[in-house]
């Protein structure tokens, strides 16, 4: 399947006792039409979204017994979506390829922060983008940006991580779209809030508190507090999940 969702009136992706998950709201919209909860598996996501984060375009997986239903059909994403509420959307369906799997089968994924960037707040993007009303240097953010691509330890940007914190950022772009300064992030993996944390930095350097210079130092310090703050969830969304030819036929 593949999924939208506004991120603000969920915990995020994951199944979490007594709240309201995009994974158990998808589950729940299948069992009427399974009619058994053995039926149907809990979904598997191409990646874990936080609390607040929307999705444009999220790749997920079941394993359903369909019975007399037709998957691959608009028939199938009609009846799923009356059960789903309005903030999440199935967008697309069709059966996976044997062995496929939404999160260990993805060989990329693809996000974009957005910061409206006015004097004035402007409130149709309220719960959808950051609001920024100073000026900000976009050489000096795209400076900056072309440091952190490629292989580097991302311990500075990451919160309360434990895995091991080397990544290969792929992609990290600074785009002006009118009112819009987007930040385009992709790569194989991220580790716990490295998405907000990189943005955070960039916008201290579009602010002038940081320097495009100080990129290195605060990679090799691997100190969290060197880097620019968290931004908060709502100006980010999952844009994309890459997948070779193999999960495609």
């Amino acid at each position: 399947m593949t999924l939208s969702w506004h991120g603000a009136g969920f915990v995020g992706w994951q199944s979490q006792p007594g709240a309201r998950s995009v994974q158990d709201t998808l589950r729940d919209a299948w069992l009427p039409l399974v009619g058994h909860p053995a039926d149907v598996a809990r979904p598997v996501a191409a990646g874990r979204t936080d609390a607040g984060v929307h999705a444009e375009t999220m790749t997920a997986h079941l394993d359903v017994r369909l019975g007399s239903l037709k998957p691959g059909t608009e028939q199938l994403a009609r009846a799923i979506n009356a059960h789903l509420p309005p903030d999440l959307a199935v967008t697309g369906i069709e059966p996976a390829a044997p062995g496929f799997h939404a999160r260990f089968s993805c060989l990329g994924r693809a996000y974009v922060y957005r910061v409206i960037n006015v004097p004035q707040r402007r409130p149709l993007w309220e719960g959808r983008a950051l609001h920024r009303s100073g000026p900000l240097d976009m050489a000096a953010m795209r400076r900056a940006a072309a440091q952190l691509i490629g292989p580097h330890d991302f311990a500075a940007f990451a919160t309360q991580e434990e895995r091991q914190t080397v990544r290969e950022l792929r992609r990290l772009d600074v785009q002006r779209l009118g009112e819009l300064t987007e930040f385009h992030v992709a790569g194989e993996s991220f580790l716990r809030h490295m998405v907000r944390g990189l943005v955070g930095t960039l916008l201290s350097v579009g602010e002038g508190r940081l320097s495009p210079e100080q990129m290195e130092a605060i990679l090799t310090s691997k100190q969290r507090a060197q880097a620019g703050a968290n931004m908060p969830p709502h100006g980010l969304y999952f844009t994309w999940a890459e997948y070779g030819e193999r999960c495609q036929e």
